[in-house]
Formats: C-alpha cells, sequence, structure tokens
C-alpha cells in the first residue's frame, strides 16, 4: 500500500491531466471566440453570462481558494464584479495562462501543507472556513469543470444566436 506522500504524488498527477485537459477546452472555446463575441450574450437568454465573464470568474475562484485560502496569498477579489467583466480574447488567454500556472502550485501546497488562511475566502459557501485542502481542491475542480461547460454552452448560444440577438 502506498504512503501518504505517494497517494498525493498520484494525486497531484491525475489532477495536472484533469485540470489540463479542462483548461484545453476553455483554450478551444475561446479559439472559436472574437473580442466581439467573447462578450457577447443572448438577450433571451435571462442571466447568461459571457464566455469572458465565466473564465474572469474561474480566476476569481482559483486565486481565492487555491491563492488565499490554501497559500495565505492576498489577491484581492470582486466576486460580483467577475460576471460583468468584459475584455478581449487575449486577455482571456491571459487569465487561463495564470490559472494554468497558479493551480498546480496551489493543489501541491494544499496536499502538503492544508490551509493557510482560514479568514482569507470571499466565497459564498457557509462552510469554506472549514474546508480541508483535500476539499479545497476537489472544490476547485468542481468549480473548473462546471463553469467550462458553462462556457461552452454560453458559446453555443451565442454562436447559434447571432440573428436572434446576441448582444
Amino acid at each position: 500500500m502506498p504512503g501518504a506522500s505517494e497517494r498525493d504524488a498520484a494525486l497531484e498527477a491525475a489532477y495536472a491531466v484533469v485540470a489540463g485537459e479542462t483548461f484545453d477546452t476553455i483554450a478551444a472555446v475561446l479559439d472559436r471566440c472574437d473580442d466581439r463575441t467573447v462578450n457577447a450574450v443572448v438577450a433571451e437568454v435571462p442571466g447568461m453570462n459571457s464566455v469572458f465573464a465565466l473564465v474572469t470568474h474561474l480566476d476569481g475562484v482559483i486565486a481565492d481558494w487555491g491563492g488565499n485560502l490554501v497559500a495565505g496569498e492576498k489577491i484581492p477579489r470582486d466576486r460580483a464584479g467577475e460576471f460583468a467583466a468584459t475584455g478581449t480574447v487575449e486577455q482571456a488567454r491571459a487569465l487561463v495562462d495564470r490559472m494554468r500556472d497558479r493551480l498546480p502550485r496551489y493543489v501541491h501546497r494544499a496536499l502538503a501543507d492544508g490551509i493557510a488562511d482560514r479568514s482569507a475566502i470571499g466565497s459564498t459557501r457557509a462552510d469554506a472556513a472549514a474546508a480541508t485542502g483535500e476539499f479545497v481542491i476537489l472544490h476547485l475542480l468542481r468549480e473548473l469543470t462546471q463553469r467550462t461547460g458553462h462556457l461552452q454552452i454560453c458559446a453555443d448560444l451565442v454562436a447559434g444566436g447571432e440573428a436572434a440577438g446576441a448582444r
């Protein structure tokens, strides 16, 4: 039976594969966007977020849960502003690159050291302050995959709704 450090290394390696595939999916969606469509929503879909807003939100989630909670960093976050964010495809790509860089470090730190600053979370989850390192990395993976699905759907709606009033 492998020891804890071997299990953690195996988990980190598997996590890196799944997260990498998910970031590749985001990049593929961005390949389909231009600077207008990355910010577009379909007016007939109430509450729809743009691809750019969802990428910005993911960056905020990873910075907050990984950077602030796990690593004890002091990365400012405007959660509500994430959903109103606009920008270019290049700016979205830069956010994806930053997440690709940060996430593996946060995963390693969460497994090796646990939580650095329980007071540093800007989440809407009531149980965030009691989270373990293991919970945080699973939460981050859930957020990453869930929001990636959302942004795929949003990009599809914009592409299909061009004539129907995407703005």
